[in-house]
């Protein structure tokens, strides 16, 4: 009995110890393996859940789109929409106008989504169109403080636009979340409000899927969001004035104005050994209108501020936005046509234009 191997109670220790570990590397690799496939059915639960049978078309989806808290929403845009002409163009047009209205901050936008979403750029715009001021944070780099920075900021957008009877389609949150269709429509409700000298493409649309979680489970719906409709229904349905009354109801008067605006600008521009004959034609690249300022204020406009014979629409864009330029030198009232309304040949556009001169020089020999 004495002579029988014993056990060493110090080896147990170090077998229990080595089990241990042989367990706890597999049990954390089957956690991982089991988080990974919560993970991979989470995600794959999204995509079912928006590409339905039902669904117009399959939209692709990221990942992270599928990973929502509960009651917590996400919007995806079809890619069919994304692909459209016209959203493009709108999207390029509202690019480039952010960038005209910062370029003296040095500012260039070139993704909407991810150079907006955190306030900093949406601050200097505002403030640069509202000539204000905003008390905010001029970096933050926290989800605190960029929220709390877009929380100032949209306030102060939608006391501004409110009056106008916008509905608001944008959030905190959303934006935050850079949610292009919501940053589109704050964008297009800035430039409408703002009378931006923009040309934005009409009743533009896309098509969404909208990913909504509630009691754990993805729901998903398609919307149709309409960005723009049309410039005049844009550009302030509610100001109608007495030519949006004379072309609706009284177009037999429309060649009494017309005769009558002829007339007065001709009276100065002949001074030059210029005639006009045809309003919506002769004024659309600004040239005229440029040197009709000149005789009308008295003064010679130095060639070299305008293209005397433009060939691209840009330039009769110029042209006629630096005869708005002088109009406000004059004492004039901003013009409420556009620039590229002008230069599209818009007659409604010409006139209000001409008779805003007409008002204030037609005693002017």
């Amino acid at each position: 009995m004495s002579s029988a191997p014993l056990r060493s109670p110090a080896l147990r220790p170090h077998r229990m110890k080595k089990d241990e570990s042989f367990l706890g590397k597999l049990g954390g690799t089957l956690a991982r393996k089991k988080k990974a496939k919560e993970v991979s059915d989470l995600q794959e639960e999204g995509k079912n859940a928006i590409n339905l049978p039902m669904s117009p078309a399959s939209v692709e989806i990221h990942p992270e789109d599928t990973l929502l808290e509960e009651n917590q929403e996400r919007t995806v845009i079809d890619p069919t929409s994304r692909d459209d002409p016209r959203f493009k163009e709108l999207v390029k047009v509202l690019i480039d106008w952010v960038n005209d209205v910062l370029v003296e901050e040095r500012i260039i936008v070139k993704q909407l989504e991810e150079d907006l979403y955190d306030g900093q750029v949406l601050q200097k715009l505002l403030e640069k169109l509202a000539d204000c001021k905003l008390n905010v944070a001029e970096v933050t780099q926290s989800e605190v403080g960029q929220k709390q920075k877009l929380q100032t900021v949209l306030q102060a957008a939608q006391e501004l636009l409110r009056p106008r009877g916008r509905a608001l389609q944008w959030t905190i949150d959303s934006i935050h979340g850079k949610n292009l269709v919501a940053i589109l429509h704050l964008l297009v409700a800035l430039a409408t409000h703002f009378r931006a000298p923009i040309r934005l493409p009409e009743h533009v649309s896309v098509q969404v899927v909208v990913v909504r979680k509630r009691e754990g489970l993805l729901h998903s719906s398609h919307v149709t969001e309409e960005l723009t409709t049309t410039t005049e229904m844009m550009m302030g349905r509610f100001e109608r004035d007495a030519f949006d009354t004379l072309f609706d109801h009284a177009p037999d008067k429309l060649s009494v104005v017309k005769k009558s605006l002829i007339t007065f600008v001709n009276k100065h521009l002949n001074k030059l050994n210029l005639e006009v004959t045809e309003l919506e034609t002769q004024f659309a690249d600004g040239v005229y209108l440029v040197l009709l300022m000149g005789l009308l204020e008295d003064y010679f406009v130095p060639l070299h501020n305008f293209y005397l014979t433009p060939d691209s629409f840009d330039q009769k864009v110029h042209n006629v936005s630096f005869a708005f330029e002088l109009m406000l030198d004059g004492g004039l009232k901003k013009p409420k046509a556009r620039p590229e309304d002008v230069v599209s040949l818009d007659l409604k556009s010409t006139l209000r234009v001409l008779y805003n001169l007409f008002t204030k020089y037609k005693h002017l020999e």
